[in-house]
């Protein structure tokens, strides 16, 4: 178990198949923390929204740039650290999914996801990293 305070990390290639990894990685960290099932679903849901926009948005599906995950948890938070090597992007200026001229877009709502599934989202580095917080109940 990684003991509070402690991160792993882990580095995938931009590829479809590296998300069955974030999956696994997911349901190490819930098992190591005892995460509730509400939890657990945010967390699948948000973290490979992340790794998918780092991934198709970010990296362009280029294979040969990476995703960077580095996760742990301190005081009851686990914090999940994404960063590709993409050029970034506007995170002040996305287009409401909930917009009428939206909702019948096939893409767009893996940030609004984030937000509303994540207890923080911050992203820095031009958009290039973006960190989810989720509190754990209980523990």
């Amino acid at each position: 178990m990684i003991k509070d305070g402690e991160t792993q990390m882990l580095e995938l290639q931009s590829k479809p198949d590296s998300l069955s990894v974030v999956e696994r990685m997911i349901e190490d960290v819930r098992d190591n923390y005892q995460v509730s099932e509400d939890t657990f679903g945010n967390m699948l849901v948000a973290l490979t929204e992340a790794v998918t926009n780092a991934m198709y948005h970010g990296n362009k599906s280029d294979p040969e740039k990476k995703i960077r995950i580095q996760y742990g948890c301190v005081h009851n938070t686990l914090t999940f650290t994404i960063a590709d090597e993409g050029k970034g992007f506007d995170f002040y200026n996305l287009p409401d999914p909930t917009a009428p001229e939206n909702l019948e877009k096939e893409c767009g709502r893996g940030i609004f996801l984030m937000k509303n599934l994540a207890d923080q989202l911050i992203f820095s580095d031009g958009g290039r990293v973006v960190e989810l917080n989720f509190k754990l109940s209980g523990n």
